[in-house]
């Protein structure tokens, strides 16, 4: 039997997802008893909240299958939360809750028969779902000069050469894989209006903005805006794969969509999960996400600090905890560095230190441009400092941050001896 012809040629070469894949690489060597500082997947490296993980364990008999659109306490506190930070009146019949945020957008991008419109880069995922549905798929490049976000002048521009009845445009800010927030919002919306532009909004990362600022460009198009979001990075609850869809009243057609292939595909999340959830947006997060957000600021500014000093061009990342960062100055290509996915190996295999190379994102391989995660740490010691201490003094830093400081110094040292010596 011929076992390539078992598969839809859409998936005879598909990969796992490639921040998934350097995970599992890690571990690996981890387990094989070597030293590994791992900047590819980005995990939060907070705990979940003490008052969710009780609630969870009061709840772990909850056995039914709950509403296919999510349980409707849920829905309403969900709304109720979006109503506040995206400036809009959403409804709790307009809220989808889905196993993880991953899973919804592959619904909407399921059921919305547009093209893909993405600014490069873009997170790993959202190109190879719309490559598995057989989308069409335009980039649209974006530069340092705007923090690696699309620009109103280069989307204006893409539209002026491009014209279809709708498109699909995804947005995340503050972004992966930059850390950065697009500046832009405003304008684009307007771009977005006047062409007919669907834009999913993905603000997994908004409450980890540094000064803690919701961006959003459902500030400014909330009838063409589905957000989506969800417990995974704000609250350190990657594991228990709830995520939301909010749509406005003007999208209605997308929701019952996404909800009857819902209930199709995976039903209903986990019961005990979605009633634990309704503390997430209940219960006054604000000194755990305020001292999250100090924290991952002191990492973020060390990180970029350490790595411009020896000359690799970097953003100073505004939230989350990724940072993108330009090889090409310290590096020349030669016979055994040429691209970012090399660069990416000889790193690993030399220092232990793991990062993706830029062509997850969209980023010509080239260009040695490479994404690093700066959640290496202990998230729960570094709340229990923050508890007693206002600030993250530098010589705490190497306490609370080991393989963070260890990481970054030896790849340092590493290139230093390679490139600038």
């Amino acid at each position: 039997m011929n076992k390539q012809n078992m598969l839809y040629e859409r998936f005879r070469n598909a990969e796992p997802s490639s921040t998934l894949r350097i995970n599992e690489i890690s571990n690996k060597l981890i387990d094989e008893g070597k030293n590994v500082y791992k900047f590819g997947l980005g995990q939060s490296p907070f705990p979940v909240p003490e008052i969710l993980i009780e609630t969870l364990k009061k709840n772990a008999h909850q056995k039914d299958y709950l509403n296919v659109s999510g349980l409707l306490k849920l829905r309403e506190v969900v709304a109720k939360y979006h109503s506040k930070k995206n400036l809009y009146n959403y409804s709790q019949d307009n809220v989808i809750i889905g196993p993880g945020s991953k899973e919804l957008i592959f619904q909407c991008q399921m059921v919305t028969e547009m093209p893909l419109l993405l600014p490069k880069p873009s997170w790993v995922s959202y190109e190879p779902q719309a490559r598995i549905l057989k989308k069409e798929i335009n980039w649209i490049d974006t530069s340092k000069n705007t923090n690696w976000h699309l620009s109103a002048n280069a989307l204006r521009d893409y539209c002026k050469n491009n014209k279809y009845k709708y498109q699909l445009l995804i947005l995340n800010s503050p972004n992966n894989p930059t850390g950065t927030n697009n500046e832009e919002l405003e304008e684009l919306s307007i771009i977005c209006k006047e062409n007919n532009i669907i834009v999913i909004s993905d603000e997994i990362y908004t409450e980890l903005d540094f000064n803690g600022n919701y961006h959003s460009i459902s500030h400014f198009y909330p009838e063409g805006t589905i957000i989506s979001s969800g417990l995974s990075k704000w609250c350190g609850a990657g594991g228990w794969r709830l995520g939301t869809l909010t749509f406005p009243k003007e999208l209605k057609i997308i929701y019952d969509s996404v909800r009857s292939l819902a209930s199709e595909t995976f039903t209903s999340v986990s019961a005990p999960i979605q009633y634990a959830a309704v503390k997430a947006y209940t219960e006054d997060h604000s000194e755990y996400l305020n001292n999250s957000r100090k924290i991952l600021k002191k990492v973020a500014d060390f990180v970029y600090d350490q790595l411009s000093e020896i000359g690799i061009e970097c953003i100073r990342p505004q939230g989350g905890f990724y940072i993108l960062c330009d090889f090409s100055k310290i590096i020349k290509h030669n016979n055994i560095i040429n691209n970012a996915a090399t660069l990416c190996e000889q790193v690993l295999q030399n220092t232990g230190f793991a990062m993706l190379p830029g062509k997850n994102f969209g980023i010509e391989d080239e260009k040695l441009i490479t994404r690093m995660a700066f959640v290496d740490f202990d998230g729960n010691k570094a709340l229990s400092f923050m508890k007693d201490n206002t600030s993250i003094k530098d010589d705490d830093f190497n306490e609370l941050f080991p393989k963070i400081n260890e990481g970054i110094l030896n790849l340092k040292s590493w290139l230093k001896s390679e490139f600038l010596s």
